[in-house]
């Protein structure tokens, strides 16, 4: 039996914080109804396409039901009623005050249902001046304070790969404080509204530099400081051969046993930051990265060579623990690894259909 088992969510949410996170609520045994406007998700239509629509939907609403409803329809709004009452959690990510306009605010689901956990994923949250503001994760992070420590040589902040907001901000608190919802609903017998905004919590990952800055006014700054590429014991160090190496010999024992490897002892006790990486990275450059892997191996360095993505899912370490052994499918019986989510393996299931829903496929079932 897995954990969610019997748990129903309905999913008004599109494109990435919202699915993530009932994708991560459906691994767990929760039965999902993915509720979409007769267009469907938008980002049904992204490419590359797998199956019949884009691969990032597949990924992410597998194991999904969908139905496709008119919410201004006084009919199917009876039959979402109906679903209403018999739900256990809401999610959806609109703009504050969209949900209520449509009568599906809080306020009104409530009294339908006052079990009902009501999930609400804001970039900005629902209240503040930035409530109803447009945005997207790039903004989020700009807005917090997270962009401007990494930064290229000329100090403009870089575009990350992550969708830090949208996943840590977003999706992951969302699943975390439903799952406590319904701890607390077991013990008070009642439901609650969570405010879950995106930017807010990205100043939670970013710990060090709020403490650093509130208890000594030493702000953290890009390739300043400790774990933003101001410490030789925390870089990226190229190698003869084009390739790169990161190097994170932050305790003593293992910055002992980097500088003895590359044949550089006398600066462990360089106090000049700059100096030390200057000389570090002159000595990496002198070989291939195979090579200095081949002069760590054995050793507590902390050192790894920076793979690509593919290179990645193909590491045998990632193989051998089962990361990408599931399998997704596609009514079109075509067949990708599916997205590995942090549900512990102890709780996952195999579901009879793995594939993501085709618009519209279980409305005659769930809403008739």
């Amino acid at each position: 039996m897995q954990p969610l088992e019997g748990v129903k969510v309905l999913d008004f949410s599109t494109l990435l914080p919202g699915p993530m996170c009932t994708l991560l609520l459906a691994d767990a045994g929760a039965d999902v109804i993915k509720i979409e406007r007769a267009q469907g998700d938008e980002m049904r239509s992204y490419v590359p396409k797998f199956g019949t629509d884009s691969v990032n939907f597949a990924l992410l609403n597998r194991g999904k039901k969908s139905i496709v409803a008119d919410l201004k329809s006084p009919e199917i709004r009876a039959r979402i009623e109906a679903l209403l009452r018999e739900a256990d959690v809401l999610v959806e990510q609109f703009r504050p005050g969209v949900m209520d306009r449509l009568g599906l605010g809080y306020a009104d689901v409530s009294k339908i249902n006052p079990r009902i956990i009501y999930c609400s994923i804001t970039g900005y949250g629902q209240d503040g001046p930035y409530a109803q503001v447009a945005a997207h994760d790039l903004n989020y992070q700009a807005q917090a304070g997270m962009l401007s420590l990494a930064a290229d040589d000329t100090g403009k902040p870089i575009v990350p790969a992550v969708l830090t907001a949208d996943l840590a901000g977003g999706a992951y608190p969302a699943v975390m404080n439903i799952l406590l919802a319904l701890r607390q609903r077991d013990l008070s017998g009642a439901g609650c509204h969570l405010d879950v905004s995106m930017a807010d919590n990205l100043f939670t990952l970013m710990y060090w530099g709020l403490g650093n800055g509130w208890t000594s006014g030493e702000w953290p700054t890009p390739a300043g400081d400790l774990v933003t590429g101001g410490s030789p014991r925390y870089q990226i160090y190229e190698t003869a051969d084009g390739q790169y190496l990161a190097a994170a010999p932050l305790e003593d024992k293992f910055w002992g046993n980097f500088l003895a490897l590359i044949g550089a002892q006398e600066l462990r006790e360089d106090p000049d930051a700059r100096a030390v990486q200057a000389k570090i990275a002159a000595i990496i450059k002198t070989r291939s990265a195979q090579a200095w892997l081949a002069i760590f191996e054995g050793h507590d360095t902390c050192v790894s060579r920076v793979l690509s993505l593919d290179e990645a899912t193909e590491d045998p370490h990632f193989r051998a623990r089962g990361v990408f052994a599931r399998r997704l499918a596609a009514a079109t019986g075509e067949s990708i690894a599916a997205l590995p989510t942090i549900v512990n393996r102890a709780f996952l299931a195999p579901r009879a259909d793995s594939a993501s829903p085709e618009l519209g496929q279980h409305t005659q079932e769930i809403l008739k």
